[in-house]
Formats: structure tokens, sequence, C-alpha cells
């Protein structure tokens, strides 16, 4: 492991200096008066969940007997006198000797260091003699019991700072049962209070996996996670966004305006740009609103209208041919890393070379195990990318995706096209060039925006709370994103309300398969965000619409622009329950013993109504479900 892990750093540049200057917002309920003893927050529980495809409740429940069905829990501002009487705090359960712990296990992404600095914040406010450990390494650094004490002599230098360099990350899993007691044998060694555990969906499922067994063991450590992801994907009702995703694409952003000014300035290039997003097409997505290429495909079109490859290939080509009646010979396409998963015959090959390197299958020898048909794919393409597909496996067992260059797959199969199109004489433009390009690494360490500074600072503040009241298998969330920070609303969900089953078909015989995990979230194909893009489709396609959204602000116009989807889509479930509970509430008040026989006939109408429907809605087969769905 890194020994500079931890270790205080130069801020050489006077933008890293003024950054670490910078402190966070906070929502109202989480403004601490340091000199306060007594509780600052209050948690306010509410209703048991359930899961978000109601015909997986029952394999989730049996999968997490000990944490399926937890309340929702809110947090609010306790009033002054409830403050006022409460006697001075210990320690998180009584003793110094109960530390905290924090963890990486997702990769890096721009905030991942506030959500320590607010849950270090947190620990002290709640008493200094408490201590946070940090693991360093990542999960390695969990199951060897490696940790560095977080001070604020150790912080110092890694506020509002891009990267995870403070502790490091490694393999991102949890999972095996030597891993998970190597864990529990960590928390009971140094007798943790709590674990936060940051990452993504993955890391998340893991979290709540992890948070079972101790809970079933008997170990009185505390597990929660918090939604940290450049990736954007984990999405659901009770997460908006995750830490590093407004970051991340802001500045992809920058870059592919930058690609399409000199597109537009040579006059001659087609860039093929690929980006961030494996099973979900967010960052891609975000990009496009933000900077206005010309085309942009996304894995989930292409999945849910079950696309071939050659049927994109054959869509680009009338797209440069459409652009080059306008006398236009240069554009920017920008498509997810994923997109190579979505397309039927692609995501079959690479299930069959899964399998392959599962049973250990020598990489010399695979091309000669495929099937025919996926023999006939392979030779079909391009030499690069077969070496491509071949290589092993990430931690989780899926494919490269970062590694595989399908840019340049979609560019060489579009010239070839465009060439035969000549040949034909259905073509008459000029000859097709192309530049290719990967952002993919670029953004991950960038200092972090002000509102993913402000939501990861507030997400380790809530973790701390979670904790202290007890919670266990649980998330930090924050909800009503796209308002002002004093607008928002912090919460604890749990992670088993997040989680569904794989099945492999969506008609009234599908089963639920496999066990039960947080998933990727796709884009919405129904939602404001992308009715917005189809309408500006054509727009982006012929009239060269560039929009140049610049570098990152820190201060001024644009420091406190959040992510277009986001404010779009204009999400609060947090509010909506509220709101619900409300209208309940007011039918009971109204509908009471005594009140006139039309009154209780209305009201009996109009719930027979609303349980028909929600009866409807939620059959499986309409329940709202994740990407693999379309596969």
């Amino acid at each position: 492991m890194n020994a500079d892990f931890g270790a205080p750093k130069e801020l050489a540049g006077g933008l890293q200096q003024r950054r670490a200057l910078y402190q966070p917002r906070l929502p109202p309920c989480l403004q601490v008066n340091f000199d306060l003893l007594g509780p600052t927050v209050r948690a306010e529980y509410g209703d048991a969940t359930t899961t978000i495809d109601p015909s997986c409740a029952n394999v989730v429940a049996q999968a997490f007997p000990n944490t399926y069905g937890q309340p929702l829990v809110s947090f609010v501002a306790p009033a002054d006198a409830e403050a006022a009487a409460v006697e001075e705090r210990a320690p998180i359960r009584s003793t110094s000797d109960h530390p905290m712990g924090v963890v990486f296990s997702g990769r890096q992404s721009p905030g991942g260091h506030n959500v320590v600095w607010g849950l270090h914040d947190a620990v002290k406010a709640y008493n200094p003699q408490s201590v946070l450990y940090g693991f360093v390494g990542g999960t390695e650094g969990l199951f060897a019991n490696k940790t560095l004490e977080i001070t604020d002599d150790v912080l110092a230098s890694y506020k509002n700072q891009g990267g995870f360099d403070l502790l490091g990350r490694s393999i991102d899993q949890i999972r095996t049962t030597k891993q998970v007691n190597s864990a529990m044998t960590t928390c009971r060694s140094l007798n943790l209070d709590g674990l936060v555990i940051i990452g993504g969906v993955t890391s998340n499922s893991d979290a709540a996996q992890l948070a079972e067994t101790l809970t079933q063991n008997n170990c009185q450590t505390k597990v929660v996670g918090v939604p940290v992801s450049l990736n954007g994907d984990l999405k659901n009702q009770f997460v908006e966004t995750t830490v590093g995703f407004d970051t991340v694409c802001k500045v992809n952003s920058q870059l592919v305006s930058n690609v399409c000014l000199d597109a537009i300035s040579a006059g001659k290039y087609y860039y093929f740009v690929r980006l961030m997003g494996r099973k979900a097409s967010h960052v891609a997505f975000e990009c496009a609103l933000q900077s206005h290429p010309n085309m942009l495909i996304l894995g989930e079109e292409v999945a849910l209208s079950k696309l071939t490859l050659m049927e994109i290939i054959n869509k680009i080509c009338d797209g440069v041919q459409a652009r080059a009646e306008l006398g236009k010979y240069h554009g920017v396409l920008v498509i997810p890393e994923g997109l190579i998963e979505s397309i039927p015959e692609m995501y079959a090959l690479i299930q069959e070379i899964n399998i392959l390197h599962n049973n250990n299958v020598p990489v010399a020898e695979m091309p000669s195990q495929l099937s025919p048909w996926a023999a006939a794919l392979f030779q079909f393409l391009p030499p690069f990318i077969r070496r491509e597909l071949l290589l092993h496996q990430e931690s989780d067992n899926s494919a490269q995706l970062s590694q595989i260059d399908t840019e340049q797959l979609l560019a060489h199969l579009v010239e070839t096209e465009m060439i035969k199109r000549t040949k034909e004489g259905r073509y008459k433009g000029r000859k097709f060039s192309s530049v290719c390009h990967f952002f993919g690494y670029q953004a991950r360490g960038s200092i972090p925006s002000n509102f993913d500074c402000d939501y990861a600072y507030a997400l380790g503040r809530i973790s701390l709370h979670m904790i202290a009241a007890g919670l266990t298998g649980y998330m930090a969330t924050v909800a009503n994103l796209k308002d002002p920070v004093d607008k928002w609303r912090c919460a604890a969900a749990p992670l088993t309300a997040m989680m569904s089953v794989k099945r492999h078909l969506r008609g009234p015989g599908a089963i639920p398969i496999g066990r039960p995990s947080i998933h990727p979230s796709p884009i919405d194909l129904k939602g404001k965000a992308y009715e917005l893009l189809r309408e500006k489709a054509s727009s982006f396609l012929l009239d060269d619409f560039y929009r140049t959204p610049g570098g990152i602000q820190f201060e001024g116009p644009g420091s406190d622009a959040k992510p277009i989807t986001l404010t779009i889509e204009n999400q609060d479930y947090m509010g909506d329950i509220e709101l619900l509970k409300e209208c309940l509430s007011k039918v009971r008040t109204m509908v009471k013993p005594g009140c006139s026989r039309e009154i209780l006939k209305a009201a009996i109408s109009s719930m027979l109504s609303v349980t028909d429907v929600l009866t409807v809605m939620s059959h499986p087969l309409n329940a709202e479900l994740p990407l693999y769905h379309f596969k």
C-alpha cells in the first residue's frame, strides 16, 4: 500500500489553496452550534419501507431478515427547549474506546474527501474525545486492519480537493465470505461503533450485506453507505444524484465543447467521443445537454430498440450524409463506454467470453471455443477490438469496458460504410475523416464543484447522526437538491428499499433470480430531461448549436450551477411522501364516525379507485425496472 496515503501535502497551486479555505454550506438541520451541549439533530421515524419492484419483496426479505423493512428516517432540527434540556453527550456508545471507521470502496470521484471531512467534524462536534479511523488502501486496508486516525491536521490539505489520495482505494468489494469475515474481524478488533462505506451501486450493495451479516453475528458495528459515484447511476426514489457526478460532467462538458469548436473551425473531421458510464449513460446524457454535440447515442435507447451494430452504423452514416448535403463535413458524436454492452449481439458475445474467463480458459484458446455465431461476429470485428474484448475481467467479473475502444470501432465501421456508399453512388460528398477520444480518467481527480463539496460534506455529517441513532443497513441521503442548500431535506433510507433482483424476461412469467442488489439506474426514456433532448435532437444534428459551458466556476456567476438533468427532473420523493401523509391525515380528520353518509360514500368510492389503480401499477410487468430487464 502507498505509504503516502494521508500524508500532509503542499497545495502548490493558488486555486488549491483557495479551495481548501472554502467552508461547505449546510442544510438547517445540520447547522451546529458548537457551544450547545445537546442533540443538534432529531431523528423522525416514518413508515416501514418496501422494494421498488413488489415481486422482489419476498426475496429481499428472505435474504435480509434483520435489515429488511426498516423505516425511512428524516433528520430535523430539534426545538430550542428540547436542545437546552439535554446534558453533555458522551462519545458514541459512552466511551472513546469505541471509534468510527470510514473506507473508500468505489472508484475515485470528486468530493469523496469532503464526506470524510463532514464525518470527522460531526464526530468531533458530538464529542471531541471520539475517534475516526480511515482504512488505508480501500477495502484491502479494511480487511487487513490498516488504519489512519483522521485529525484536523490530516484533513487540512485534502479539504475540497479531488482524488481519493487521503486513504486510497483498491478492489472495491466486500463480497466473498472471506472478505466479509475479515471486515467483521476488523470491526470487532477496533470495537467500532460504526463503519461508513463510500461508493456506488456495488459498494452499497456490499454495505447492505455486511450490515446484515454483522447484525446476525451480534457485532455492534453499524454499517451505513454514502452515494459517491462519478457515473451518476446510483439514482432511485431516495437518491437524486451521486457525489462527483456534477464535477465530472462539468469537466467533460468543457472538453466536449472544446472539441465541438475545434471541429467547426477545421470543418473536416468527425470527432467520436466516449465518456464514462457502464450500465447507464448518465454522464454522456448530461454532457450532451451541457455542450450540444451533433449526435448522442445512449445505451438505453439501443437496448430498448434492440439496435444491431450495423443499424447503429447506418444511423450515424445517415446523419453524416444529411450534414454533407448542407455542406458540413465535420461533427461530434458522444457515446457512453457501456454502449457496446447494450448492442444485443455484442452483449451476447461478451457474455460468452466472460463464461470462458470464469472457466479459466486461456485467452489464446478463447476464439476457438466460441459458439459458431459468436466466432463469426468475433472475426468480423477489427483486430484491436478482438484483443480488447479478451482482456481479463474487472473485480466484479465484468468486461473492462474502459479498455474497449468502442468509439474507434464505430469510426472504423462508419468510414467503411461511407466508402461503400460512395462507390454505390449514394454519397457524393468529401471523404469521411474521424478523430477519436476517450475521456475516462481526466475528470476523476478534478477539484470538486461547490455543489459536490456541499453535498458530500452534508452526507458525511448525516452519516454520524445515522450511527448515533443506531441505524445500520442505511444510506445517507439528501432530497430537494435542485433547490438552494437551505431547502435540502436530510434523511436515511434503508439499503434494502433500493434493491431488486434480476429477471430474464419482462412478461408475467418472469421470476426473480440471483441475489438482491442495488442496480444501476438507467436514463428514464419517459422523463422530462430525455424529452428535452429529443426536442433538440434535429437542431443538434444539423445546426451546429454548440454550447460552451467553460471551466468549473467556484465564485460568481455559474458557481452554483447544478446538473441540468437534476434541475429538470424536479424529483422530491421525500417531499411527496410528506404530502401524501398530509392528505391521508386530512382524510382521517374529515371521515370520522358521525360524518354524513354522503361523505363516507365519497371517501369509500375514491379509496377503492385509488387502491385499484395502485394494484395495477404494482404488478411486476409495469414496475419501474432497471436497465438489465431490457437485455
